[in-house]
């Protein structure tokens, strides 16, 4: 979706401030925060992907008035809200003592699981025997695409040509997976544009820069 959380090649915002040494987590409620998160993801009534989009649908003016955990915890309550866990009332309460603790339901996470969870590093490859519409050295062009949901196709690549470095494989395609469509398998390939392709004349020549990007993203140049 064209929201404000797709910022890349934007002017107006400033630099990028790198912090030196910087710490996993800033302060406790952020740690907390992640660890909700991730609890909540192991029901499995949502996936990594309908995530995503529930942070990219918080306000524009919150979001960029927020930090990075502050949107998590705005996609997580927004996502238990939706999902029935909670009730838009509870949360509007949530600084008041509860007045009964829920049973632990069947599904929820159980420490002895976090590191499974964890190491789980194939959550969205898949094995499908799919067939690759490019190959490496395929020049192509990235569709000029402007979804109401959720993808991984950058607006400051969409309608700009570049070539195709590798193929990564077979994978869960976002944009239906966010939409609870089904996973839509497909390749995913590193494809890579030049600076002046994206940024014009005044890039450097001698700068590239590689995207991951979809077969339902890309047609021939």
């Amino acid at each position: 979706m064209n929201g404000v959380h797709d910022l890349g090649g934007m002017h107006g915002f400033g630099p990028v401030e790198r912090e030196a040494d910087e710490p996993v987590f800033h302060a406790e409620w952020e740690r907390r925060a992640f660890a909700l998160t991730l609890a909540m993801g192991a029901w499995g009534r949502w996936s990594l992907d309908m995530a995503r989009h529930s942070r990219e649908r918080m306000p524009p003016h919150e979001y960029l008035a927020a930090g990075y955990y502050e949107r998590w915890l705005w996609g997580l309550e927004t996502l238990l809200v939706e999902h029935g866990f909670l009730s838009r009332e509870e949360l509007d309460r949530r600084a008041e003592r509860p007045r009964t603790a829920r049973p632990i339901e069947p599904g929820a996470l159980r420490a002895a699981d976090v590191p499974r969870l964890l190491g789980n590093r194939r959550a969205a490859r898949l094995d499908d025997p799919v067939a690759p519409r490019f190959r490496a050295g395929d020049r192509v062009v990235a569709r000029n695409l402007h979804p109401a949901g959720h993808t991984r196709l950058p607006r400051y690549v969409r309608g700009r040509q570049g070539v195709v470095d590798r193929d990564h494989g077979v994978f869960i395609f976002p944009d239906t997976h966010a939409a609870g469509l089904g996973r839509k398998p497909q390749h995913v390939y590193s494809v890579r544009f030049a600076a002046r392709e994206l940024w014009g004349p005044e890039a450097s020549p001698r700068d590239r820069v590689y995207v991951d990007l979809w077969d339902d993203y890309l047609d021939p140049a």
